[in-house]
């Protein structure tokens, strides 16, 4: 019989998305606020799969993604998205359009969930508007790209950075298990296939 387990927390992630950053201090300040220190912020990374955001946030769009100290239950997630949707709001233009578009997600040993609040086939609804989408899934040693992956996220660069999150997760993870883990870390992780069910 099963038993029911509080899973290990997850690196919380935070993807920026803008075209004008002169709010952004202001906008940092509280999010560290809200999340804890960032342990990373990426420069400006370009952002340019699509035009989907071009007519509300302006162009050239430009992300910075984040991630924060305090590993995060992995229940979080919602209440993160409803956070940064007002965030969002508050931050807006005075007719409305956003000037930034924020999107929490969590990086765990197995896979990158993004918090959105539109709802598709795969997606799993959390709860009070909000949505998990499975990004992406770490299998055999390396991310797998799932046929709904955003582009942006299955880009060279984008897989490599969130390879050396992970690895940056993963330490802090083995490190928060004290000096006799159970179950022990792997010294090496192993590359084994997910299961097929």
């Amino acid at each position: 019989m099963s038993q029911l387990r509080i899973p290990e927390p997850g690196l919380l992630l935070l993807s920026v998305l803008a075209a004008e950053w002169d709010a952004w201090p202001d906008l940092l300040v509280r999010i560290e606020a809200r999340f804890g220190p960032a342990c990373f912020l990426s420069e400006a990374l370009a952002f340019e799969n699509t035009s989907y955001y071009d007519a509300e946030l302006g162009r050239p769009i430009t992300r910075r993604l984040l991630a924060f100290g305090t590993l995060a239950p992995l229940d979080c997630l919602a209440a993160a998205k409803l956070w940064t949707m007002d965030q969002e709001r508050e931050f807006a233009r005075p007719d409305g359009r956003r000037r930034f578009n924020l999107d929490p997600g969590l990086l765990t040993q197995e896979r990158l969930v993004l918090a959105t609040a539109k709802n598709f086939t795969h997606r799993v609804y959390l709860g009070q508007g909000v949505w998990a989408d499975l990004t992406l899934v770490y299998t055999g040693g390396d991310w797998l790209v799932l046929p709904w992956t955003f582009p942006d996220y299955a880009a060279k660069d984008m897989l490599e950075l969130l390879t050396a999150l992970r690895e940056e997760y993963r330490r802090r993870l083995f490190a928060a298990r004290g000096p006799n883990p159970e179950p022990a870390a792997p010294p090496q992780e192993r590359k084994v296939p997910c299961p097929r069910a």
